[in-house]
């Protein structure tokens, strides 16, 4: 196979009545909002839908991660011999997102070589993570991966292309694509559409990325455990003897970190289970003073803030995770990572639980950041609200 950092893919498409039903959103949302998943369940019923092949991070304790990988498998090999899919050789797939704002975002569907990734903190590769990996998240991904045939991406890959070269310029030609999928998204996710790349575009539109010039020509926005458990896997099978195989790629959504309509926003801590004003008390304490990052809190109707003694946000980030790393081991504390206001309001409101308003990121400084300090700590940064994070769509073979 060639050594491209980014190619076409055999990509699969369902062959089903409602798309609506079949896309569901990003295991890593909603994880301490169980009743957003039993919506999902009920709305989805008996029909195909991706639900069944995936893990919701709210599900995680429930039974042994080995137990929901093999219910992925069945489902996966279910759905493939019962012929619902359809597929798109050698494909690339131009998407548009009307997320919750209204905005549309850009991206390009296609598959990243394994082989240029890589996710330790010092990174030189061409793709590389945004954030901290934490090894015990990638255990029930690494083994839904290794009995699974087929992927699903909601990774989605920041490309620096100031220039607009590569995506952009594909939707001012879609009309005269292949129309692929276009629908409403459940839970309010917006609407998204996409186009194949016609077949004499997708190595032209594939080169264009590969031939992006930088340190880092992709740097992983959202989805990174799940792309660090897709590079684990094929580390895995290459010790085995692997030379080549088609677990060596994953798919991804690349976006242009350009797009007007890719906004950051702060990924925000709730914890549980302490004094909330001694705990905010303790953590000024540790962690304040002279600085422009804010740090905010709220617990059962009370709010404040105060300033982070930090000179980037991804030392502000640093330092409130490492407090509540600290807390969390000597108390036993839990503490969850909160995409929404709302949400945040909501899991704040019990006088044991205090919900912490973390500083957000300008995208201008996001590649700059991660090249001069290395990766952010876990959940520095959200790409968008929770509803308009990558619904699973379209899916690849990988065995």
């Amino acid at each position: 196979m060639s050594g491209d950092i980014f190619k076409p893919a055999d990509i699969l498409l369902p062959n089903v009545s409602d798309m609506r039903v079949w896309s569901v959103i990003a295991c890593d949302q909603f994880s301490s909002d169980g009743d957003y998943w039993d919506r999902v369940a009920a709305y989805v019923g008996g029909a195909p839908s991706t639900l069944r092949m995936i893990l919701p991070e709210a599900r995680l304790g429930e039974r042994a991660h080995e137990d929901f990988a093999r219910e992925i498998s069945l489902a996966m090999q279910s759905y493939l011999e019962k012929g619902i899919f359809r597929e798109y050789g050698n494909s690339l797939v131009y998407v548009e997102r009307k997320l919750s704002n209204g905005r549309v975002r850009r991206g390009l569907v296609g598959a990243i070589d394994l082989e240029s990734y890589d996710y330790s903190p010092d990174s030189r590769a061409p793709v590389r993570a945004s954030e901290m990996t934490v090894p015990d998240r990638l255990p029930p991904r690494v083994a839904a991966r290794a009995s699974a045939s087929l992927e699903l991406p909601h990774v989605i890959a920041l490309l620096d292309d100031a220039e607009m070269s590569v995506i952009e310029p594909l939707g001012r030609r879609k009309d005269s694509f292949e129309k692929l999928y276009s629908f409403d998204l459940m839970e309010g996710g917006g609407h998204i559409a996409g186009w194949r790349v016609p077949d004499g575009e997708t190595e032209r539109v594939a080169g264009l990325v590969n031939g992006l010039r930088g340190e880092a020509i992709m740097i992983i926005g959202d989805g990174n455990h799940s792309l660090a458990a897709a590079k684990a896997r094929w580390d895995e099978m290459k010790r085995n003897g692997a030379k080549d195989a088609p677990a060596r790629y994953a798919l991804a959504e690349l976006n242009n970190v350009y797009d007007p309509a890719v906004e950051f926003k702060a990924i925000h801590r709730a914890v549980f289970g302490v004094d909330a004003r001694q705990f905010v008390r303790d953590m000024e304490r540790a962690i304040g003073g002279p600085g422009r990052y804010r740090v905010g809190w709220r617990s059962s109707g009370e709010s404040g803030e105060f300033a982070a003694a930090a000179s980037c946000i991804g030392d502000a980030i640093e330092a409130v995770q490492s407090f509540i790393d600290d807390a969390s081991g000597k108390t036993g504390c839990r503490v969850d990572y909160i995409h929404g206001g709302d949400a945040l309001e909501s899991l704040s409101a019990a006088r044991d639980n205090v919900g912490i308003i973390m500083p957000a990121m300008d995208k201008s400084d996001f590649f700059g950041a991660v090249l001069s300090r290395g990766v952010f700590p876990r959940k520095s940064f959200s790409i968008g609200e929770s509803r308009d994070k990558r619904y699973y769509l379209e899916c690849r073979k990988i065995v």
